[in-house]
């Protein structure tokens, strides 16, 4: 932690004694076990937004209905954004403390995964409501429960194929997202407003759209009689209006808006990729319309000359450059001087990509052997139009520019294309390694998880463990099962000395998509209850080779929720492997391409007793007992205000860590070294080569001091 690490150090000790204290309670004389339920019920009905963020299930688990309880009307009444992973088992273990008909007070986001079967006829309006509300983007790798979501939603409203009205469509709110392009173009225009609230839309759905406004219906009416107000209250949905709509809107209140658009997106309001493609469209509308009035001669050279004038700093700041400069005019008119000084304002015009590679020719020019690194900081829109060898020139020094190029939407969204022997991303980053640069945590946070499928196997494995640890969890998924691998090779390294099994499950899940099969193995032996968003996200080649036995304890009481994610592929392969005999195990109908009916949690595996996930290369601990929870693999039920210390902010957990690590080694230089082999635990093929690279002593959030030279206890 180096010298300055005292006072953070004294906050974690403050913490973990505050902590202390409160779990000591219970065995405190005079308190009685109602005013005890009713204070941790309390205590979670006051928690605030970024410590409920954190919430972890299998420590939930603990709960009493009450808390529980508690704690997810919290949740809804702060509007705390819990991720995928986290509402699966949310909703599984609410449904086992039969708080689902409480649905009213919970969440919109966790409603779109409680068993829809359980809802009652009479309360299915006021479900879908308050589901609506939610975020269907979260479904994503639960597909049969998205689908079954929608279903129930027009079933409650009188079938699929009736029109809907506008009444319908207030109730339908974003489950409209779902839709196909013919529901769309039937509905009352009223389903525009339900639209904007769609993250994104299919090209059929876009297509419906414009046809929709095409036809007058709507408030708009006639693309000619389109005003400003009438555009801007589109919202999102004025990006996708068409080229040959926007030909017959009036010129005026055409460029009116504009200007507005460009205006919002250089002041970040509005996207880049937003405005791009609305500008795209409309000056897509206006050429066309200049070419059929004015048509160039044969033999007409392709460069114009500079007909408006030169570009200077203030036609810069005017929101309608674009259309008064064109592609063309624009590569006429750009002085090179002009665009040394106004770059940052130039780039912050939303360019075609005609535009863009224009700039690029131009930049060429003023710096013909490589692009000075201020300078660098502000292309982020122009970097996937560069090649690994044009990068291999510049000069990459600072992690302030790694991140400016790295860890913007636009350099996200313009991957280079994956047959290019090293990608843009790698070049970046391996010419800030050959400066002496380092991958540090907060890089890692900055550039975010998706980035690191950029990097390649070489970049990842130099990764500091301690840095690895320190960034947390990652999101990964989108990566490709290469990097995965990889990925998941780094994060066993650098948590593989995490002190009890439910910690090192919490540490590791997020890169569970590269374990290989002998690690799930030892996974579900340790009773972890995967949440099935994770399941979905593991290599399906290795799903293919675990047995159902496996599966079923992988899953644990969570394994109810394969019905949901029945046609998501990796689970739909796994399935279609399986005899009739073995799906009926798993409590699925025999007929792995029935339509999907989802259903709620089903009882958990019978426990084992909690062990550390590598039980196999560890001596058995004295004095475990067994655990009847519907989480063996979580801390036992006297521990209940570790829920609390696990919603802490990650940051404050790495205090707690560091301030208590006192007799277990020294973590000073920003590797850890543990006091005891015995005090380590062993990586999943630690048997054969030791404790892996010796470093990363993170406990979990329920970590307990150990007396120095013993194991540490399964539940610690």
């Amino acid at each position: 932690m180096g010298p300055r690490a005292g006072p953070r150090v004294s906050l974690g000790l403050l913490l973990f004694v505050w902590l202390t204290v409160y779990c000591s309670r219970p065995q405190a004389a005079g308190f009685s076990q109602e005013g005890l339920e009713a204070s941790r019920a309390n205590l979670w009905a006051n928690a605030n937004a970024s410590l409920l963020q954190g919430f972890w299930c299998q420590p939930a688990s603990q709960l009493s209905r009450d808390e529980l309880s508690a704690l997810i009307r919290r949740m809804a009444s702060q509007q705390v954004l819990l991720k995928a992973w986290q509402l699966c088992c949310l909703a599984n273990l609410a449904a086992l403390r039969g708080l689902q008909g409480d649905f009213l007070l919970h969440p919109p986001d966790l409603l779109l995964f409680y068993n829809l079967e359980q809802v009652r006829e009479a309360d299915c309006r006021a479900f879908t409501g308050r589901a609506a509300r939610g975020d269907t983007e979260l479904l994503a790798n639960l597909p049969d429960q998205r689908a079954a979501l929608q279903h129930a939603a027009l079933a409650c409203l009188g079938g699929p194929h009736r029109q809907l009205s506008a009444s319908d469509l207030l109730l339908l709110g974003v489950l409209v997202c779902d839709m196909d392009a013919s529901s769309i173009v039937a509905s009352d225009p009223q389903v525009l407003q339900n639209l904007q609230r769609c993250p994104q839309l299919t090209p059929a759905q876009q297509a419906a759209i414009n046809t929709l406004l095409a036809s007058g219906r709507t408030v708009l009416g006639p693309p000619v009689s389109w005003n400003p107000a009438g555009l801007q209250a589109l919202g999102p949905l004025a990006t996708y209006i068409s080229p040959s709509l926007w030909a017959q809107v009036q010129e005026a209140v055409g460029l009116d808006f504009f200007g507005s658009m460009v205006a919002a997106c250089r002041a970040g309001q509005l996207s880049q990729r937003d405005a791009r493609r609305f500008v795209t469209s409309f000056l897509e509308a206006e050429t066309k319309a200049k070419s059929m009035s004015s048509r160039p001669k044969r033999g007409t050279a392709t460069v114009r000359p500079c007909i408006h004038g030169n570009i200077t700093a203030a036609t810069l700041r005017d929101d309608l450059f674009l259309v008064r400069y064109d592609c063309s005019q624009l590569e006429s008119c750009l002085g090179s001087q002009v665009l040394k000084a106004n770059l940052d304002p130039l780039l912050q015009h939303p360019l075609p990509a005609e535009c863009q590679r224009v700039i690029k020719a131009k930049l060429a020019q003023i710096y013909p052997s490589s692009v000075p690194e201020e300078q660098l900081r502000l292309i982020t829109s122009l970097v996937y139009l560069y090649t690994h060898a044009e990068i291999s020139l510049w000069n990459i020094t600072s992690r302030d520019t790694v991140m400016a190029l790295l860890a913007s939407d636009v350099a996200l969204e313009n991957q280079t294309e994956p047959h290019q022997p090293l990608s843009c991303p790698q070049a970046i980053l391996q010419k800030f390694l050959d400066h002496k640069g380092k991958i540090t945590s907060a890089l890692l946070v900055a550039i975010g998880g998706s980035r690191l499928c950029w990097m390649s196997p070489q970049q990842i494995q130099a990764i500091r463990p301690s840095e690895f640890r320190l960034a947390g969890a990652l999101d990964v998924s989108s990566c490709p099962q290469s990097r995965k691998d990889v990925l998941y090779s780094k994060a066993r390294e650098a948590f593989s000395s995490t002190r009890s099994s439910a910690a090192y499950y919490h540490f590791i899940r997020p890169y569970l998509g590269g374990a290989p099969l002998e690690d799930l193995q030892h996974l579900a032996e340790a009773n972890v209850s995967m949440d099935i968003h994770t399941f979905t996200n593991l290599n399906p080649h290795v799903l293919q080779s675990l047995s159902v036995d496996h599966v079923t304890m992988l899953l644990g009481q969570n394994v109810g929720d394969l019905q949901k994610a029945r046609s998501h592929p990796t689970v739909s392969s796994w399935l279609r492997s399986l005899n009739r005999l073995a799906l009926g195990k798993l409590g699925l109908d025999t007929d792995p391409a029935s339509p999907a009916s989802p259903t709620g949690p089903v009882p958990s595996t019978p426990g084992t007793r909690d062990t550390t996930l590598w039980a196999s290369h560890l001596a058995a601990t004295s004095g475990g007992s067994g655990n009847d929870g519907p989480y063996s693999g979580s801390p036992p039920a006297h521990l209940r205000c570790l829920p609390l210390a696990v919603a802490l902010p990650s940051s404050l957990l790495w205090l707690l860590y560091w301030g208590s690590l006192g007799p277990f080694g020294d973590c000073s230089q920003g590797a850890c070294t543990a006091a005891s082999e015995d005090s380590t635990m062993l990586a999943p093929h630690a048997g054969k080569s030791g404790p892996v690279g010796g470093a990363g002593c993170q406990p979990g959030p329920g970590h307990r001091p150990q007396v120095q030279g013993t194991r540490p206890s399964p539940t610690s």
